[in-house]
């Protein structure tokens, strides 16, 4: 816990060195963009609460994206997409809801992807990326 928190004091200081998770959200937010993703919002949170964040919200076409960010070393015993565990996609389902509730109209298509950012030392990270997590009920309404 200690060590969490001095994480998160740290990047409060000015001129701190970015995270590694900051810094593979903007390798994904690169990655995305470069394949015709526009990134309309990074790390929402959830403007009654503050509670839930969703790292990157993106437009795919017609389609609006939800995107988890995993970073990860290369020699992390677990990758990042089965991180995205139950627990997970409950706060990013009421993430999710939440800013699909402050559109109007709400678009028509959104789903969830997760990319994982494998860093691996002196070399480049890897990026992957997974469309179409299941996420929402077949008639999930906002």
């Amino acid at each position: 816990m200690w060590e969490r928190l001095k994480t998160w004091l740290a990047r409060l200081r000015p001129g701190a060195p970015p995270s590694t998770g900051d810094q593979g959200e903007r390798l994904a937010a690169k990655f995305l963009a470069a394949r015709g993703f526009a990134i309309v919002a990074r790390n929402w949170r959830n403007p009654r609460d503050r509670r839930d964040e969703i790292d990157l919200v993106c437009r795919d076409g017609e389609a609006l994206v939800f995107v988890e960010v995993k970073t990860r070393a290369a020699n992390a015993l677990v990758p990042g997409y089965y991180t995205v565990d139950r627990r997970k996609k409950k706060v990013l389902r009421r993430a999710a809801a939440a800013y699909l509730r402050q559109l109007h109209p709400p678009p028509a298509a959104f789903r969830l992807d997760v990319v994982e950012v494998t860093t691996r030392g002196d070399l480049a990270p890897e990026v992957r990326h997974f469309e179409n997590i299941p996420l929402f009920t077949k008639h999930f309404h906002p």
